[in-house]
């Protein structure tokens, strides 16, 4: 009976996985670069940097525009001439109307909107490398949230595999005790350590299925989306440290930002520069003008045409702020250079320190696999003399509890020495991103 019940159960788990959705690390890294809400928000921000980089803004073109102006007034106007004659007017109207188009072009101003044309691409720049600082983040938080679910997944099967076994334990301590071999107080215990299993078995599998809300809500979809994940992690054992350092100085977006933005501000150093030059602007415009006043010697005037000149201004002195701004401006240059080198240095740093526990954690990968092993024949050993009545309750429990933490342990390393992979690969710029 108990076998036809194992078959059904695995049926159904059979059933209810064909229903779901399998969800690779492939999958779910492209639906988190299609979906993710953090992701989206950096694609907009640098799609507006990218807009930003043109002539205009940096004042390299021509403004031109229309202008239309009209004065009006009612005025009593009382006037004596040179001959003597008085002109008395009461209420008088007076218009000026003026229209017409208008153009203003820097033509020089220190070099000033070359830097600022440079500076707009190296924030396009900043704004591609904090896209991928944004984009390896996410990655990475969808890996270690996807294989923390597998990890949990395997540690299900560890536990209810000891559920099994104990269940043939009461089933067998039962028997025992209906025929006389053993007290009461053996399936008792058998019961406890059973229900004590099985304890163990829904807080995992509450925190299994949490895990999945947290993965969804990462894929930025519907958190009771259904799915279930791979059985295995694989872990890439051949990364080598000069090799990682190598791509971490040409790779990692945060040393990318850093270093460009050391150059937009040596830039910005450049625009204060060019204070100390003249600046040159050219306007012009076509202009139509029309006045009447019925007090005057012109009562009515029309005047249309071009006008066009040019415009000279060199700052001599402003209270010193040309030199202050410039010093300004150099210390902020040092302070991004001294930034870039120590953030060089700790990344260097925490490249180090993550290879490190990386060989540890392969190290321990083995020994815990080994152990699993041991565990096991130990545990099928035992089993076989408790199904005999050759050992006592205790041993073959110590046993069982044995397997089940080598098994969870050998899960554990495998998790750990991933997340050590996926944090080299992060701190290098190699994690997949393909969309």
């Amino acid at each position: 009976m108990n076998k036809i019940s194992i078959v059904l159960l695995l049926f159904l788990m059979n059933l209810t996985l064909n229903a779901q959705e399998k969800l690779t690390a492939e999958e779910a890294i492209r639906i988190a670069l299609s979906n993710n809400y953090a992701i989206e928000i950096a694609r907009n921000e640098l799609e507006i940097d990218s807009k930003a980089v043109s002539l205009g803004n940096a004042g390299m073109l021509p403004s031109i525009g229309l202008t239309a102006n009209s004065n009006n007034s009612i005025q009593s106007t009382r006037q004596t001439r040179a001959s003597g004659d008085i002109i008395e007017v009461d209420n008088a109207k007076n218009n000026n109307i003026s229209y017409g188009a208008v153009a203003d072009w820097t033509l020089f101003d220190g070099f000033r909107m070359f830097a600022r044309y440079d500076q707009l691409k190296e924030l396009e720049k900043l704004g591609e490398a904090e896209l991928q600082q944004t984009l390896l983040s996410r990655v990475s938080d969808v890996l270690i949230t996807y294989y923390d679910l597998v990890q949990q997944q395997q540690q299900l099967a560890a536990l209810d595999s000891t559920r099994v076994i104990s269940e043939q334990r009461l089933e067998l301590a039962q028997n025992r005790f209906t025929i006389g071999r053993s007290s009461k107080l053996e399936v008792l215990n058998a019961q406890v350590d059973l229900n004590s299993d099985r304890t163990t078995i829904l807080r995992q599998q509450e925190l299994h299925r949490n895990t999945k809300i947290r993965l969804n809500e990462l894929l930025a979809r519907n958190p009771a989306t259904p799915f279930f994940v791979e059985e295995d992690i694989a872990v890439d054992n051949d990364l080598l440290l000069p090799d990682l350092e190598q791509r971490a100085k040409e790779q990692n977006p945060a040393l990318l930002a850093q270093v460009i933005n050391r150059n937009i501000t040596e830039l910005e150093l450049k625009q204060v520069k060019a204070g100390r030059y003249p600046r040159i602007t050219a306007n012009t415009g076509y202009i139509f003008s029309r006045n009447e006043s019925p007090v005057g010697f012109t009562t009515f005037g029309r005047t249309e045409g071009f006008n066009y000149g040019f415009t000279a201004r060199m700052n001599l002195f402003e209270g010193f702020n040309q030199n202050r701004n410039e010093k300004m401006m150099r210390l902020e240059l040092e302070n991004s250079e001294l930034a870039v080198e120590e953030f060089s240095l700790s990344l260097q740093a925490q490249i180090h320190t993550a290879y490190q526990t990386y060989l540890t954690n392969l190290e321990l990968m083995q020994l815990e696999r080994e152990n699993e092993a041991i565990a096991r024949q130990n545990l099928e050993i035992t089993l076989e003399k408790y199904r005999i009545g050759t050992i006592p309750t205790i041993e073959f429990r110590t046993a069982q509890l044995n397997y089940i933490n080598a098994r969870v342990r050998h899960s554990n390393a495998i998790f750990e020495a991933k997340l050590s992979e996926i944090t080299l690969k992060e701190l290098t710029g190699q994690l997949s991103l393909e969309n």
